[in-house]
């Protein structure tokens, strides 16, 4: 599939989406957004593909935030249908999707592509990342699940410095307030996405999707995330992951899952 403003690798079971806007620093736009939705469903049922990397092209930016030329002229109609599409198509499908995707954030990361990192299940950064939602300094606020995502992560508090004064931090903070989990030099970035990727691939995917959907439950009004997960957990039992698990398990040898 050939797509103008990501690329997409495959190997191994694993898939690296790469946004290449590197002039406009990986920018979100409309069409982007579309892109990076077509390959991450596409990619989720690939039944061959264990786990996404998201990151960005060039060495300045990850994700420099949405382009603002496209909404600069918006009316408030405009602007939030902007912001449901926005979520529909790409964030909230990208925190529910089965197949585990890493951030491996390679400097900016503001705006919508914090928001973008955020939907990620889990995020790693370089040393040289910068992260923030500046949008109030424009006279608007994160509409990508900012406001949402962003207090999960760091706390009430944090996140509300981190929006009202729309500053940036650097690697070293985010990771101390628990926005990211790892912190490497930009050589090493994507060996540790990978190495992280080679350690998730090793279990069961089924069981992992079964997990993202127990964990991302209980932050959603009005469900109960422990029903949620004594349901995953039962219908594991069903599954030939469960058999094969076990049974290496107790055959003391390492186990073959077969996805299923």
């Amino acid at each position: 599939m050939n797509f103008e403003n990501i690329i997409v690798d495959k190997s191994d079971g694993l898939a690296i989406v790469t946004v290449n806007r590197p002039k406009k620093l990986n920018a979100l736009n409309k069409a982007t957004i579309e892109e990076l939705h077509t390959a991450f469903d596409s990619l989720n049922i690939d039944n061959t593909i264990k786990v996404i990397i998201l990151t960005g092209s060039g060495d300045k930016a990850f994700v420099a935030g949405a382009d603002i030329a496209e909404f600069a002229h918006f009316d408030v109609k405009q602007g939030g249908e902007l912001a449901a599409k926005g979520q529909e198509l790409l964030f909230n499908f990208i925190e529910n999707l089965s197949t585990p995707v890493i951030a491996a954030i390679n400097g900016f990361a503001l705006g919508g592509g914090l928001e973008l990192a955020m939907a990620c299940h889990f995020r790693i950064a370089s040393d040289n990342a910068k992260m923030g939602l500046p949008e109030v300094s424009l006279g608007v606020i994160p509409g990508y699940g900012g406001t949402q995502r962003l207090p999960q992560l760091v706390g009430k508090g944090k996140a509300m410095e981190l929006i009202m004064t729309a500053g940036m931090i650097s690697a070293e903070e985010a990771l101390q307030s628990r926005l990211i989990n790892h912190v490497t030099t930009q050589e090493e970035l994507l060996p540790l996405a990978k190495k992280l990727s080679e350690k998730i691939m090793k279990n069961s995917s089924v069981a992992i999707a079964a997990a993202i959907n127990a964990i991302n439950a209980s932050y959603t009004d009005g469900v109960d995330g422990y029903d949620v997960e004594i349901g995953e957990f039962g219908n594991c039992f069903g599954t030939e992951d469960f058999k094969e698990g076990t049974t290496a398990f107790l055959e003391k040898r390492k186990p073959n899952f077969p996805g299923k």
